[in-house]
């Protein structure tokens, strides 16, 4: 029987080791939290964090595996490749990976090849981007380089609050490290975000998708996608060009990519992040809806040597997610769908419970819980995403 280890145990992790399991493959789950609910569902389970490389490794030598597969988790996607390269096994290269997994690796990576990006600065020390603050023009936005999900992230249009924004960013740094960028402004309604699927080198599937901010809670914070994407035909041939360019340079041979991007008046393509791993927050399923591609299947299918069949997308009309949340910290007391939003709500997934302790959702890991709406028109949709704070009462007490 072939093993699969699988880096992580969170609610969207789930349906990875049920599909491993599925193929007939050993699951062996690690996670550094002991109440996982993945583990659950794994013929093996050790308390170990995803980001302690050695120890997986050893772990990895012990069970004697035959893939790694680190889905929808950015700590971990540098762990998968490091244990895969040791071992032998199909991956992407680790320092590829790792250029991917840092946001002041990939701006650097970016600049060194001619791709657009914004002016940036990178240090531990608050001394170091004070002194540099002087040579940006704001707003500027403050994040941790290695952090994910939106954490530590502050937009500044002044500079009252810069030790306060630094202290923050780095408390969700790993390696303690801040990078400071020139905010860009986008010429278009919404951030442009989705996954892309590299097999042997090529790209073969871009979904590509709107990014959705609550602007009463945080703006920076994504609430949901929606398809298809607001982005005509030209932008979408610049966006494949640029991909194919950078999937080339680092030399990526397969899996799931998230991706994030922008462009501004001048018609420039901004990449903000790819991520070595597909989208958090249920991206690969709001994308098999979309395409009917399964990229976490073909993730884990290629990892463990089996074969692949080139995807083809058959894409369907009209489908979003939206992350539920809250703007209070405190006790949850019930979530209730107004009837006019239950009519479009193909799927639910809840991660809580009324009486769970819930907080201000200023990152993803805040969520409460992700639905799934299907509509009939653009604009139907549209017009319900535009609301659906009416239309969820989430009461905290």
């Amino acid at each position: 029987m072939k093993k699969i280890m699988l880096l992580g145990g969170s609610p969207q992790q789930i349906p990875a080791i049920k599909y491993a399991k599925s193929k007939g493959f050993y699951t062996i789950v690690c996670d550094y939290l002991n109440d996982n609910p993945g583990q659950k569902f794994a013929d093996k389970f050790y308390l170990e964090s995803t980001t302690n490389m050695n120890q997986i490794l050893e772990i990895a030598k012990k069970e004697k595996i035959d893939g790694i597969v680190a889905y929808a988790s950015d700590p971990a996607a540098s762990t998968a490749a490091y244990v895969s390269e040791q071992l032998g096994l199909n991956t992407n290269p680790y320092k590829s990976v790792e250029i991917l997994s840092s946001k002041n690796k990939f701006r650097n990576f970016l600049k060194r090849n001619d791709f657009s990006v914004p002016k940036t600065l990178a240090s531990k020390e608050f001394e170091e981007i004070e002194k540099g603050i002087s040579a940006f023009n704001l707003p500027i936005l403050m994040k941790p380089t290695d952090s994910s999900g939106s954490k530590g992230i502050t937009k500044l249009y002044m500079l009252d609050n810069l030790e306060e924004s630094f202290y923050l960013a780095k408390e969700f740094s790993r390696e303690g490290m801040v990078i400071i960028e020139e905010f860009i402004e986008m010429d278009h309604d919404y951030l442009i975000g989705g996954d892309f699927f590299v097999l042997d080198g090529k790209l073969e599937f871009l979904g590509l998708l709107n990014c959705h901010r609550d602007n009463y809670v945080n703006p920076l914070v994504p609430v949901g996608k929606s398809f298809p994407a607001k982005i005509d035909s030209d932008r979408v041939k610049i966006i494949e060009t640029e991909l194919k360019k950078i999937i080339k340079i680092l030399g990526l041979n397969f899996g799931g990519f998230n991706v994030e991007m922008m462009f501004n008046k001048d018609n420039e393509l901004f990449f903000i992040e790819i991520g070595p791993r597909s989208g958090g927050n249920m991206i690969p399923e709001l994308l098999k809806l979309v395409s009917e591609i399964n990229m976490m299947e073909l993730t884990i299918d290629k990892a463990m040597g089996e074969p692949v069949i080139k995807p083809k997308a058959k894409f369907n009309k009209y489908y979003a997610t939206h992350n539920l949340h809250t703007k209070e910290n405190g006790t949850l007391k019930s979530i209730e769908f107004d009837s006019e939003l239950e009519k479009y709500i193909i799927k639910k997934e809840i991660y809580v419970e009324d009486n769970d302790q819930v907080s201000f959702f200023d990152s993803a890991n805040k969520a409460l819980g992700i639905i799934f709406m299907k509509f009939t028109s653009m604009e139907e949709m549209y017009s319900t995403l535009d609301r659906i704070n009416n239309l969820i009462k989430i009461e905290v007490r």
